[in-house]
């Protein structure tokens, strides 16, 4: 599919998933075989008919149940930072999704090749410098993580429908503008499982918003800093006010990147790209000599051809100091760690 066509489905997946687009209902009947296929997955799993491969370490499920950008890097990165700080080692495994490798699992470095290994893998072991295996079979990768890394804890990213990884802790992150959409599983709707899923797991993170009840840890995303591709030279985030510049994003939810640097005061002209899209230079260049703003999962792809103009917005997720403590206090004692104080 060309890079014009995905746009276009993912446009139109949008406005069914998340408007009143008629298509939904056709495609409803899909949706619930999904969901009936889904439930029954689950079901064999949960009665030993499919195995689960349990380890010697804990292992923290953070997930989605809609597809689609959520802010569920930003929250392992934060995660796994907050983890450390507290003393513990910290290993994540993550499927690889679009990584041309032939041979999996795959260690990932801050200097691995994203083309190889993914874009999210790099990332993650960029941001957090923990130990990172890829893969799609998780079993496989955390296995290979435990045997290179001593680690107190393995945090599995998207692995909340990988039952063959057995858990003791489940987080969903969502996104609080989108919440569940229109509520049904795919193709109808933007649901891997069911919304009543939500009542089996153990933390539901909601990414700004108002979704939610009061049971949700809150975040925030917020600029941590803005850096050039090719020399790593920051500058403020209200420095490109006052003049148009490029947005480029190839994430779940690109919308989510633009409208963070307008609320900036950013004038944009917005670049779509499909999620996990392969980068190129042609990507980066316009006809006006205008800066390029892209997302930390673009820029990971794009290093080695950037021009001087090209700009990485690095976004953390935040929480109020009480809904973290909140946070720490369910998982901490599940994964042998303090009471979370």
């Amino acid at each position: 599919m060309t890079t014009r066509a995905a746009t276009h489905a993912t446009r139109l997946a949008t406005a069914v998933w998340y408007g009143n687009h008629f298509l939904r209902w056709p495609l409803w009947p899909l949706g619930q075989l999904y969901r009936g296929l889904a439930a029954v997955r689950r079901s064999a799993y949960r009665r030993g008919i499919f195995k689960s491969y349990e380890l010697d370490v804990p292992v923290v499920v953070v997930g989605n149940l809609s597809v689609g950008g959520t802010g569920k890097t930003p929250f392992i990165v934060w995660l796994a930072n907050e983890l450390t700080q507290r003393g513990m080692r910290v290993g994540i495994v993550t499927r690889g999704y679009r990584g041309r490798a032939t041979e999996w699992p795959q260690a990932v470095t801050a200097e691995s090749d994203a083309e190889a290994v993914g874009d999210e893998p790099v990332l993650l072991a960029e941001r957090t410098r923990c130990p990172v295996v890829a893969g799609p079979d998780r079993v496989a990768a955390a296995r290979k993580l435990c045997a290179d890394h001593a680690v107190d804890v393995i945090l599995a990213d998207d692995g909340l429908q990988h039952y063959r990884l057995g858990r003791k802790l489940e987080i969903v992150v969502v996104d609080g503008e989108r919440g569940m959409g229109n509520g049904l599983c795919l193709p109808a709707g933007p649901l891997r499982e069911p919304p009543v899923r939500l009542r089996s797991v153990d933390a539901i993170v909601v990414n700004g918003g108002t979704w939610g009840h009061a049971g949700v840890f809150r975040a925030e995303a917020r600029v941590k800093r803005v850096y050039r591709l090719t020399d790593g030279a920051e500058k403020p985030l209200e420095a490109f006010r006052g003049t148009l510049v490029h947005a480029v994003a190839g994430i779940g939810n690109p919308q989510r990147f633009f409208d963070l640097l307008e609320d900036a005061g950013l004038t944009i002209e917005a670049h779509a790209l499909p999620d996990h899209a392969d980068v190129a230079a042609g990507d980066l260049t316009f006809d006006d000599p205008k800066p390029v703003l892209v997302t930390e999962k673009d820029a990971v792809k794009c290093r080695a051809f950037a021009h001087d103009d090209v700009w990485c917005v690095a976004v953390d997720l935040t929480f109020a100091p009480d809904t973290a403590t909140r946070l720490m206090r369910v998982l901490l004692p599940e994964i042998g760690g303090a009471d979370g104080l």
